[in-house]
């Protein structure tokens, strides 16, 4: 028998804070990378494209999520440095996903944009001031946070889809 849990958003926020705490979140930024890489290596395309239920997400699906999660990313954290608290938006990862056909993605071209848009972002790091790294934004669903705030949470985003990805490899 499966038991079925359901995670508050405050269980959710405070797991993923337990992924970053003590840790440096631009070098687990920088590791996602190559771990992903690492648990993919020699899986087939079929494998990573299977979803392990009809309503959850194949490898490909969730890096192209992270794809997109980096995109958005990419987007708050200029916006924070070039205004004073900007509003930031969520985003519908389902209808993204349906939009972005997540499914009909070659598993390499996923993993590359994510790659070539993790880059950037870790580009922009490497030049930010202790000023700029304190810069604010108002997310709609998390409140206010600072550029290091959102670093240390896309970190934690992606220790959350790594362990996904394991789960769904180990099957």
């Amino acid at each position: 028998m499966t038991t079925i849990t359901t995670e508050t958003t405050e269980q959710y926020k405070s797991r993923l804070a337990s992924y970053v705490e003590g840790q440096d979140p631009i070098q687990m930024q920088r590791e996602a990378l190559s771990t992903i890489a690492r648990l993919v290596e020699g899986i087939s395309d079929a494998k990573l494209k299977t979803r392990p239920a009809a309503d959850k997400w194949s490898v490909t699906e969730i890096i192209m999520h992270l794809a997109d999660d980096e995109l958005v990313t990419s987007w708050r954290y200029r916006q924070m440095l070039e205004h004073e608290v900007p509003q930031l938006e969520g985003f519908n990862q389902d209808l993204w996903a349906k939009w972005g056909e997540y499914s009909s993605w070659d598993p390499t071209d996923a993993f590359t944009l994510f790659r070539l848009l993790r880059e950037a972002n870790l580009k922009l790091f490497a030049g930010l001031t202790s000023e700029q790294w304190q810069r604010r934004g108002i997310h709609r669903e998390r409140g206010e946070l600072t550029v290091r705030e959102l670093c240390r949470h896309m970190a934690a985003h992606d220790i959350n889809h790594i362990e996904q990805i394991r789960r769904i490899l180990s099957r």
